[in-house]
């Protein structure tokens, strides 16, 4: 077993999972361990949107009385997990970043918190996200940005910037995360972590509050490759509360990235995934990890993709007329948030409806409601809508005709480092271009991760290098990213997240 750092917050969770299993320390420990990193760092990061100190101890003991009394438990028992807060929790406040949602305290658990209670992982508390997780920044939370621990005037990433941010910053060992359209992983690549959407169907949804319900998809955060495996294998599988829940067990994704090998495999550089509006050092390290996967046995190959060019177009067409149907349940009749319009007497329910929703979304999500709700009206669905299904149709021929040659195609995971809080917020095209190598992997439907390839020349921020597999072959991705991960840290000397700034040096140089 791997010797623990003295900081049990350091540690990996598959080394922590070793120890809480031979006793060398109890989830109690570690536990505490975090709960106190928090109370030091959260405030510098704001990854945090609530803290459930007194539930996660008391889950913590719950599983090392259930190891004391010599019961059979899971992998990663005892290991705490921070939850992005659009997954809802039974007895914890779920808000999804919006004011519409605030102190809603959910009466049931979703099904990938159910099995992280199951699996004995206690919950720290809810991470911090672009409202309903619309933004690629975190700046459209209602209750402020996170900070990426890097460089605390810089983004984190989004929508699950929370996520992220509470890994790099040592704040949990894993977190999970959900992905429309790189929200997983492209968090992951500006703060040198790792995330992995699942196939779509690979993880429930049921208990996810709905964004657009086609898109969507839970997936694993993690420090490590392993590590994100562990916790896939704990998220997925079948769930009959979802009704486009796969019916097939989980893909052997912890064995894939134990063997870590990619001898033999054909992997496709998506030419249309990199050139103009990449920045140079990210594409530099591209280059330089697609030569270490050469150098580990692979055939790499250049792959055109040609449809991928319109996949940003089709998105944002589909998933603002999903986004404007899914919040429709947002009335103020039901739950959440309930705003009486001034200076009437006697309100109808329009009226209530219309004042409530004017104070409580964000003006992100009123940018897209409005947007679905015109791609959808009468007269116009099969020019935006229905023609945007179309291009996705054709999205999906091009991974088919390309995994037809290669076994997983790999590219740039962001076009750019991490930029600086408010540099984009008024201005959502050159936003929402941060997903442009993500979103087609949605549109499909098929599995992707980030991992981190380095730090740019230009500025000394994380990159990260996408990978993505065929539909339900996720292992696929496990194997090449554990591979290249272990190639990268002998190439720079250790795990790129080591050579992050201490947040309080970096809290004491601004003045903070």
């Amino acid at each position: 077993m791997t010797d623990l750092p003295t900081d049990l917050t350091r540690a990996t969770a598959a080394d922590l999972a070793d120890a809480l299993a031979s006793k060398t320390i109890s989830s109690v420990e570690v536990t505490q361990a975090h709960l106190d990193r928090i109370a030091a760092v959260d405030g510098q990061v704001h990854s945090y949107l609530h803290v459930d100190t007194d539930g996660a101890l008391a889950q913590a003991r719950a599983v090392d009385e259930r190891r004391q009394a010599g019961e059979s438990l899971g992998a990663l028992a005892g290991v705490p997990i921070a939850v992005k807060d659009v997954m809802t929790t039974k007895g914890v406040p779920t808000t999804c970043g919006s004011r519409i949602l605030e102190g809603w305290i959910p009466p049931y658990d979703a099904t990938v918190v159910t099995k992280l209670r199951e699996a004995g992982l206690p919950i720290l508390g809810k991470t911090n996200m672009d409202e309903f997780a619309m933004g690629s920044s975190t700046e459209h939370s209602a209750y402020g940005p996170s900070h990426n621990p890097w460089d605390l005037d810089r983004i984190p990433g989004g929508s699950g910037g929370g996520s992220s941010s509470v890994l790099a910053s040592f704040q949990a060992p894993l977190a999970t995360g959900t992905d429309t359209g790189g929200s997983i992983r492209q968090p992951a690549a500006v703060t040198a972590t790792v995330g992995t959407k699942p196939t779509y169907g690979g993880v429930s949804r049921y208990g996810l509050v709905a964004l657009a319900s086609s898109l969507d998809q839970a997936g694993p955060c993690g420090r490590t490759v392993l590590d994100t495996a562990l916790l896939h294998a704990v998220m997925g599988g079948h769930d009959p509360m979802d009704s486009t829940s796969i019916d097939a067990p989980v893909p052997p994704v912890v064995e894939a990235a134990r063997a870590a090998d990619v001898r033999g495999m054909r992997i496709g550089v998506v030419k249309e995934l990199g050139g103009e509006g990449y920045q140079p050092g990210v594409r530099a390290r591209f280059d330089e990890s697609v030569a270490l996967l050469e150098e580990l046995g692979a055939e790499v190959v250049e792959v055109s993709c040609p449809n991928f060019g319109y996949a940003l177009a089709a998105y944002y067409l589909i998933l603002p007329s999903e986004a404007s149907s899914n919040l429709a349940k947002f009335d103020a009749m039901r739950y959440g948030l309930r705003v009486l319009p001034e200076g009437v007497d006697a309100p109808s329910a329009e009226q209530v409806m219309a004042a409530t929703r004017d104070a409580g979304f964000g003006d992100e999500v009123k940018r897209r409601i409005i947007l679905g709700t015109y791609a959808l009206s009468s007269g116009y669905y099969d020019a935006y809508y229905g023609s945007a299904q179309k291009v996705r149709a054709l999205i999906a021929q091009d991974f088919d005709a390309a995994f037809g040659r290669v076994d997983v195609l790999v590219s740039p995971t962001a076009p750019t480092t991490a930029f600086k809080l408010g540099d984009k917020l008024e201005d959502p095209m050159a936003m929402y271009l941060n997903d442009i190598a993500t979103i087609p992997a949605n549109l499909a439907g098929v599995p992707g991760m980030s991992i981190p390839s380095g730090l740019a020349d230009e500025d000394g921020l994380p990159a990260g290098i996408q990978i993505l597999a065929p539909a339900t072959k996720d292992e696929r991705l496990y194997s090449v990213g554990a591979a290249l991960e272990k190639a990268l840290v002998d190439r720079w000397g250790g795990p790129i997240l080591d050579r992050a700034p201490e947040l309080g040096v970096a809290a004491a140089a601004k003045g903070a």
